[in-house]
């Protein structure tokens, strides 16, 4: 690690009131070039920390940069990955306030549930689906504070990759009843199509994103318990909402999920 403690938590409170206050900021890796990647998540964990210390409960894991391409362009082998908090959960055509974002962009995804631990190195594909209760429709609005959406994979991460809310519903079925892979995703905005894609978009398979989790997670000593909601990743490209779009998510097979923006 590049950064001492004091900075870690500096950084962690910088962004998290970012967060809070729904104000930008310029990425942090400007004035502190050389932090890295264990830095990175320390100022997430601390995040977390923090909103646990305030009575927040950790519900659930998410990944993003899941797309081979994408990580292929960026110069890294893994998907990055954040956390969920009670917080960020909006009901089922549930309302978000955009007062308290800064510019929400909304990502159709594939949502897990674990009914048994996973623990890496080593997990793999089918040890995901083995170890999966059932997957269900979740639309992750992500809210960088960065401003103007820009900063580098660092930076991001530090930022718990842009969560801000999510939500969850449809049809829960076990994974043995769906073919994840060809599955199609449609996203409308105020009834119209505005992204199309199919889960082998992420990674060639959403459970390769949970695995890569799985095994992240390993190399630090940490597992996936049992009961776990995981986001494995944006399908399509993420985009940008307002005050007064309605946004619907429909997975073939799983339903639909919805939410709008006041």
């Amino acid at each position: 690690m590049a950064l001492d403690a004091k900075t870690i938590a500096g950084l962690a409170e910088h962004l998290e009131t970012c967060e809070l206050q729904a104000r930008d900021t310029l990425k942090i890796t400007d004035d502190h070039p050389t932090m890295d990647w264990d830095d990175a998540y320390a100022i997430q964990a601390e995040i977390l920390r923090r909103k646990l210390a305030r009575g927040s409960r950790l519900i659930g894991l998410k990944a993003g940069l899941t797309s081979h391409a994408k990580m292929k362009q960026m110069g890294v082998d893994s998907p990055v990955f954040g956390f969920l908090v009670d917080d960020f959960c909006v009901p089922e055509g549930g309302e978000v306030k955009t007062a308290e974002l800064i510019h929400p962009k909304v990502e159709p995804e594939i949502a897990f549930v674990l009914k048994r631990a996973l623990k890496g190195p080593g997990c793999h594909i089918g040890a995901v689906l083995a170890a999966t209760d059932f997957v269900l429709p979740g639309i992750e609005v992500i809210d960088s504070r960065y401003r103007e959406f820009k900063f580098d994979l660092k930076s991001v991460v530090a930022d718990n990759t842009s969560a801000a809310r999510f939500v969850i519903g449809g049809q829960a079925l076990p994974p043995e009843r769906v073919d994840l892979r060809t599955m199609g995703v449609v996203m409308e905005k105020n009834g119209q199509v505005v992204s199309l894609g199919a889960g082998a978009a992420v990674l060639g398979h959403p459970a390769a994103a949970v695995a890569m989790l799985a095994n992240h997670l390993g190399r630090r000593g940490e597992e996936i318990p049992a009961g776990t909601l995981i986001l494995s990743g944006g399908v399509t490209e993420a985009v940008a909402v307002a005050a007064g779009d309605n946004v619907t998510l429909r997975l073939q097979g799983l339903g639909s999920v919805s939410l709008r923006f006041v």
